[in-house]
């Protein structure tokens, strides 16, 4: 059984030495600097990480939030989304606190803009993590709902026992860790990655003092290591919904990761401090051309009523291949290669297809 956050906290179970990170001078001060994600954080004496999970103690860097959840949910692999990976599985999904960025218009603020609360968490151990999905009839593992770079050591260790296991292991993620993080993440087991990318270069310094370049050059490694990539593009009112931002966006896309990767054009709605409208349907649309026009061989429409734009058509052919309603496979129609049945074309599909209904079960 799982433990109360709180008193695996007081116990001290969820603090852990940090796996990246190096010793520094800068000034004549001895310091630590955090190699997990690009913010690279530098830290003095009793000083915590932009993510707020990490903190300098005696001269080291220690995660002192190990093991400790905020949620965990069984849920459909559509719903990351992946779209071409173990379609119609359903992945122990699993968050920390915190997160490396503050993007206005988050729709899990409650978490990631938190402070992390043992006090609201459970704690679990990687190999309980992966018992309870294989208790529940899960085909693998998600880190979600916050960034999972915050709890990264622990995503390493329950990837490796999930693999152990014949599970797979999957993130939702902003991609904005340090190559050496990606690497230990894809040597772990992680092998399916949902990767948002924020807008162009100008969402990125005015909103998230970031850089989108990080991004990208993660998820062409990623796909080098033998990874699964799909990126998803949230349209947001005012921030990157102009034209330039979406040509900006496809054209790094199909230069840098190729028209095979599929690409999400998701509706933004409003949350958290950003109160702009929804997503124009309009705008949406006209990112799905820029994207069908220069190349991208699978494009998909989210957020959005009409989920004819969540099927998989053949880009050769124009077949339905794969239809999906409310989160559910309804239809899959490729051949055991992968093969549109028509003409033949091969479409990128990571694991097999699982064929049970859709399932959300919150376990906390």
């Amino acid at each position: 059984m799982p433990l109360p956050g709180d008193e695996a906290f007081r116990r001290g179970l969820t603090r852990r030495e940090a796996r990246l990170w190096q010793p520094v001078e800068v000034a004549g001060r001895r310091l630590v600097r955090c190699w997990v994600c690009e913010r690279r954080c530098t830290l003095a004496e009793g000083m915590r990480g932009f993510c707020r999970n990490r903190v300098c103690s005696g001269g080291r860097l220690y995660v002192e939030t190990y093991g400790l959840l905020s949620a965990v949910e069984s849920r459909p692999i559509e719903i990351k989304p992946l779209f071409h990976y173990w379609p119609g599985s359903t992945s122990l999904t699993f968050s920390g606190w915190g997160c490396n960025y503050r993007c206005p218009w988050c729709q899990n603020h409650h978490l990631s803009w938190s402070e992390p609360d043992p006090g609201a968490s459970i704690y679990l151990e990687p190999r309980e993590l992966v018992e309870l999905a294989v208790k529940l009839g899960d085909e693998g593992i998600c880190a979600s709902f916050n960034e999972p770079g915050i709890h990264f050591e622990y995503v390493v260790d329950a990837s490796a026992e999930a693999r152990r296991r014949g599970l797979y292991s999957t993130v939702v993620t902003n991609g904005y860790f340090s190559e050496r993080a990606l690497r230990e993440l894809v040597e772990a087991g992680v092998d399916g990655f949902s990767i948002d990318i924020k807008g162009c270069p100008r969402t990125y310094r005015r909103f998230l003092g970031a850089d989108p370049e990080y991004v990208l050059r993660n998820a062409r490694r990623a796909l080098d290591m033998g990874a699964h990539v799909e990126m998803v593009y949230l349209v947001v009112t005012g921030a990157n919904d102009d034209e330039e931002c979406m040509e900006w966006v496809v054209g790094k896309h199909v230069d840098l990761l190729g028209p095979e990767v599929p690409l999400h054009i998701n509706r933004y709605h409003p949350a958290n401090r950003y109160h702009e409208p929804p997503t124009e349907l309009g705008k949406l649309l006209r990112a799905y051309r820029i994207a069908r026009r220069e190349g991208v061989e699978y494009v998909y429409i989210g957020n959005v009523a009409f989920e004819e734009y969540q099927d998989t058509r053949c880009p050769r052919c124009g077949k339905v291949l794969i239809k999906r309603r409310g989160y559910t496979v309804t239809y899959y129609g490729l051949d055991s290669g992968n093969r549109c049945p028509r003409c033949g074309h091969r479409v990128p599909i990571r694991g097999r297809y699982v064929s049970k209904p859709v399932r959300f079960r919150p376990v906390f």
